[in-house]
């Protein structure tokens, strides 16, 4: 069905609820109301002619799609939960992993969506969740397309290289191939406050890396293992999903290179704005291309808490990242 009947027949749906329901209200409210009700039969009127456009507005889309392509995005820290080991944001607040995933899969499970267009603009961040996204889009059925506008580092170019096509700008920030575990050591601190440390555990390496105290050489052998494991799988998928040898990805040694290095590197397909984008998957699809930005539903509260975060990390709030509040000692990230 072409875009000129679609819109067509949202016009005709939209015209047609709102006023059966504006008939409905006058001949309740108004023609038919005592007088009480009379005094506000018009107001009932206009209320439920509101809710009825509203209504028809959601039917008309679901019956009569505009779009052809879904574009979801990734933006800022990658997190299972929005907010990783730090209370205050350390960059951009996007939505988290589980919820990039479910939007992939409701797009993927929409029949007016042909494509899926994956935005990044992310310096990386936790394994696992950046492995979820990276598996929803690998999974979806048809053409899909990474585009990154200023970053895709780390685990954001583990996410787009799952795609088909991986496209950049000129100036983007592409790679940091690599996994980073970190922890804060301030056992001298304690020691000179006169801080001691004691745990109880069942395990060798239960505490293994812990920040009040000092890490011994086979804790250090242990937890670089992990980092090592990590690093196989993240060189494997990238290999995997680009065609590359593994070989010619460890030679990048987790460096980041501008657009243009990337593409002679093998790790971008092509430079290009998203107008650029749009016109290679017209040429994919051989028809116009519609987009629909696919975006998780909060409701007041949770939208109220992202844009409280959003505050706070452009207040300079970013210092935050240098401290580590999970107890663990030791974060894993990309």
């Amino acid at each position: 069905m072409s875009n000129t009947s679609d819109r067509l027949g949202q016009l005709l749906v939209i015209a047609g609820v709102t006023l059966f329901a504006l008939l409905a209200g006058w001949l309740l409210f108004v023609e038919f109301a005592t007088d009480l009700a009379d005094l506000f039969g018009v107001l009932l009127v206009f209320a439920l002619g509101a809710a009825a456009l509203r209504f028809a507005s959601g039917l008309a889309g679901s019956q009569f799609p505009t779009y052809n392509v879904a574009e979801v995005g990734v933006e800022g820290p990658i997190t299972r939960d929005g907010e990783g080991n730090n209370p205050i944001p350390t960059g951009p607040v996007g939505a988290t992993a589980d919820e990039i995933a479910e939007q992939i899969d409701t797009a993927d499970g929409d029949p007016a969506v042909d494509a899926l267009l994956v935005k990044l603009n992310t310096p990386g961040g936790e394994v696992v969740p950046s492995e979820d996204i990276r598996n929803a889009a690998e999974s979806f059925d048809g053409p899909t397309i990474a585009y990154t506008t200023d970053v895709c580092a780390s685990g954001g170019y583990w996410i787009a290289s799952g795609c088909d096509e991986i496209w950049a700008r000129e100036p983007s920030i592409v790679g940091s191939i690599g996994v980073i575990g970190s922890r804060l050591n301030v056992a001298d601190l304690a020691d000179r406050l006169g801080v001691s440390y004691e745990q109880f555990t069942a395990g060798e390496y239960k505490d293994a890396g812990t920040s009040l105290k000092d890490i011994d050489e086979d804790e250090r052998e242990y937890l670089q293992g992990i980092i090592d494991g990590l690093y196989d799988r993240f060189v494997g998928r990238v290999a995997e999903g680009r065609a590359l040898d593994e070989s010619e990805i460890r030679d990048t040694e987790a460096r980041i290179y501008l657009g243009d290095e990337a593409v002679e590197l093998g790790l971008v397909d092509e430079i290009g704005t998203r107008e650029d984008v749009i016109d290679r998957l017209e040429d994919e699809l051989d028809e116009e291309v519609s987009v629909r930005e696919f975006e998780p539903q909060r409701g007041a509260l949770a939208r109220v808490g992202m844009g409280a975060r959003a505050v706070a990390y452009s207040f300079g709030a970013g210092i935050a990242s240098h401290v580590d509040t999970d107890g663990l000692g030791v974060r894993f990230r990309t």
